[in-house]
């Protein structure tokens, strides 16, 4: 069988490069299209759409792969292992049989046998490309294989003498490449009866963890922006080549590129969704790109990043994320875009091609996707649909105002990751957005019930006792002035419990009044104590935990079935309300007392206590790393929010006055250090400056313009409509106080003490309370 070009050729296409998985993909692409090709022809299928992939089993062992496909004639096969020959339609296919085929099995070893048969056929047909033995004369080995069923029907490729470092990969790696496969192909293996093993494993599809189309943020309070936006744009249809795939400007009866006759009408459409996750993710967030069901492009972030059209080349600014922009983010989707043409690699688009171009333009719009960015830069407001979710959906702080999960206090991002690895694994209850709805849910009672504390400790927690006699007295007719008065007694009285309340009675009732306190519900233990698994319960004010004698307690462990235990605590005792204690110390004792007993440990309680702090509750540690992070993330949410109202006011000149010399130099430092140069020569200008200056400088300009930050602007604190110069005073100093703590400790994070970081994340949790928006 002649190949074309010559074996020289053949093997310089194995030095292009494609990792395994691509290799891998493009020799499964194929047999996807000729299921289609099935499906789309009405045949019955009995024996079913299956591919295998065998991996090596050793360096010197072999890659194959088999499909249950219609097979190839003989004239068929000598086209299709053709290097750039493609008997495929250039818009409908996955594959490009001639040149992805060459690429891939040149690139995976040197000797490569196809064999084909389909039903009826006697025997099996095929070829062997030696690209130690072929010649310039373009001649490959024509093989046949014995046929024992006529029935059967299919390809199968065979690569040996593989290379060591692909083999080994391949080897080593056959979970990784199945999650590859699975995220690929994601579409594929979900819309149709396609089956594909790898390793001898079926690979499953990796579907996305978004959260559902009934749920919504809003916005302002008052629109709403759903969570999942569904995209189905229908364009004009076009004149594409069928062989080279270009797509036509006017209605020539040629192709104007390749000069093919071969054109035909197709549709253009834009379809999928764009949505949001249901767990925040340092790298797995962003948009998928599809090309006839096969994935091109996976959590691509490129439609996050505004590129302005009048700006010089690296003029690019990302949008997204950039408040808490360390812990990722959860903007995602699933974009078919069938004409858009793509590399050889199937890894991109063309993105200079005006298809692209345009559908890029329908999904993020031409301007910045922050309202208050487009105004300034004279856009109209972007309302696009990324744009729509960006309004909605670009912050991350706990609760339903942006659909983000809690534990009455701060986001529980590490849990939610957890819960969407199980979402992955298929474990039934993490299928729909319930959990993650219920923790949202659980946030803001907890909240609720932590203002209300907060109101019933500003109330007297003792009647005024002579004013009431003086009520009672007066109402009585009244006695005289100084004379004896009846004492009153007050006494405050408990629903009775019913005598005969049995333990476990006791304890439903404590379960009824509870709500789940998502941070402290996890696994704690230590390798050498071993582990138990808690459910922990806040219970509600009104209610007091006692233990078996009748005794209050802040903790009590109840153990329910092996290795888990249920933990309630009552947050009203005394010693988390008056001491400031914290839930998780008196839990880690109460554990520590029961590991200690369970592995006959010697060691200390308080070494059993800190060795389990530190494995289990690793996230809450007083690193000034994390904690500096944590206050850089809410500085650059405040920045960002000083700047809209200096943006929308016009403070901004007087906001800039009010910077020392010494900050002014700074803030231009600071700009050409993060490449803003730009931004030098607008100084006072614009606000601009406020994302650059000092953390500190920020403390001064609530200081000298509290009217225009306090009162809901940027901070929920009254001003204006307080009366007296020393309740206004009060208020700002509520603010700026905390503002202080967070700016020091974000600027000098590392030479804190355990004292000040302690200091420093109670203030940062303060400080985010005062925000406004965050009632």
């Amino acid at each position: 069988m002649k190949i074309t070009p010559s074996a020289r050729v053949l093997s310089m296409l194995g030095e292009i490069d494609f990792d395994e998985w691509q290799c891998v993909a493009e020799l499964v692409d194929n047999p996807f299209d000729d299921f289609l090709d099935i499906i789309r022809s009405g045949t019955e299928w009995p024996d079913g759409f299956k591919v295998r992939v065998v991996l090596p089993s050793s360096p010197n062992g072999i890659i194959e792969i088999r499909d249950t496909g219609q097979g190839m004639s003989y004239e068929r096969l000598a086209r299709a292992v053709r290097a750039g020959w493609s008997g495929n339609d250039m818009h409908d296919k996955l594959g490009l049989f001639g040149m992805g085929f060459n690429i891939s099995t040149a690139r995976l070893g040197r000797r490569t046998r196809v064999l084909t048969t389909r039903a009826g056929d006697t025997e099996w047909i095929g070829v062997e490309i030696d690209l130690d033995q072929i010649k310039d004369d373009f001649e490959a080995t024509d093989i046949a294989e014995p046929k024992d069923n006529p029935s059967l029907h299919g390809t199968k490729i065979i690569v040996d003498r593989l290379h060591r470092t692909r083999a080994d990969w391949l080897r080593r790696n056959g979970a990784s490449l199945r999650s590859t496969l699975g995220s690929v192909y994601s579409w594929i293996l979900t819309e149709h009866p396609f089956e594909l093993y790898v390793g001898g494993n079926r690979v499953k599809p990796i579907r996305h963890c978004h959260w559902g189309d009934d749920r919504y943020v809003l916005y302002n309070g008052k629109e709403r922006i759903p969570a999942y936006i569904p995209i189905n744009e229908k364009l004009q249809d076009g004149i594409a080549c069928r062989d080279c795939g270009d797509w036509q400007i006017g209605s020539g009866e040629v192709c104007s590129v390749c000069g093919s006759g071969n054109l035909s009408v197709r549709e253009r459409r834009i379809h999928g969704w764009l949505g949001v996750q249901r767990y925040l993710d340092k790298t797995e967030y962003g948009i998928d790109f599809l090309r006839n069901g096969r994935k091109i492009r996976r959590w691509d972030k490129q439609l996050f990043t505004w590129n302005n059209p009048d700006g010089v080349a690296g003029n690019e600014e990302p949008e997204y994320p950039v408040e808490l922009a360390h812990q990722g983010g959860r903007l995602i989707g699933e974009i078919h875009l069938d004409h858009v043409p793509v590399t050889y690699q199937k890894d991109a688009f063309e993105y200079g091609d005006r298809s692209w171009l345009a559908a890029v333009e329908l999904l993020r719009g031409v301007g910045p996707l922050h309202p208050q960015r487009a105004s300034k830069l004279g856009y109209e407001e972007n309302t696009s649909p990324l744009a729509h979710l960006f309004k909605g959906f670009r912050r991350n702080d706990a609760g339903l105002r942006y659909l983000v999960p809690g534990d009455g206090q701060r986001p529980i991002h590490v849990d939610t990751r957890d819960w969407g690895r199980k979402f992955r694994a298929g474990a039934p209850e993490f299928q729909t957005d319930e959990r993650w709805w219920q923790a949202i849910l659980r946030h803001e009672e907890i909240k609720k019930r932590g203002s209300e504390i907060k109101t019933a400790d500003s109330v007297p927690a003792q009647a005024d006792e002579q004013a009431v006699l003086d009520a009672l007295g007066s109402a009585a007719g009244g006695s005289a002035p100084g004379a004896a008065q009846p004492r009153v007694e007050f006494e405050t009285v408990f629903p009775a419990q019913k005598e005969t309340e049995t333990r476990g009675e006791r304890l439903a009732r404590y379960e009824g009044a509870a709500s789940v306190h998502t941070y402290l519900s996890r696994s704690y233990g230590h390798p050498d104590l071993g582990y138990v698994k808690v459910r922990a319960l806040l219970l509600e004010p009104r209610e007091r935990l006692l233990d078996d004698n009748g005794l209050p307690v802040p903790v009590l462990l109840d153990q329910r079935s092996g290795n888990e235990f249920t933990a309630l605590v009552d947050p009203e005792h005394d010693v988390f309300r008056r001491f400031g204690s914290d839930y998780a110390d008196l839990l880690l004792i109460e554990l520590a007392a029961i590991l200690k007993v369970r592995a006959r440990s010697d060691w200390s309680l308080s070494q059993l206590v800190a060795e389990i702090r530190a494995e289990s509750l690793r996230d809450g540690a007083l690193d000034g790393t994390n904690v500096g992070a944590e206050a850089r993330d809410l500085l650059a949410e405040i920045r960002a929010r000083l700047a809209e109202v200096l943006d929308r006011t016009g403070g901004h000149a007087s906001a800039y006055d009010h910077l020392s010399e010494e900050e002014r130099i700074s803030t231009e430092k600071a700009m050409i250090a993060a490449g803003r140069v730009d931004l030098v020569s607008r100084l006072g200008l614009d606000c601009g400056f406020v994302h650059h200056s000092p953390a500190l400088a920020l403390v001064r300009l609530v200081e000298v313009m509290p009217a225009s930050f306090l009162d809901g602007a940027v901070f929920r604190g009254p001003y204006a409509g307080v009366s007296s110069p020393s309740g206004k005073a009060l208020s700002l100093t509520r603010v700026t106080g905390y503002l202080a703590d967070v700016a020091t400790l974000g600027t000098f994070a590392g030479e804190a003490t355990a004292p000040q970081l302690r200091r420093a994340r109670l203030s940062i949790a303060l400080l985010r309370d005062e925000l406004a928006g965050q009632e």
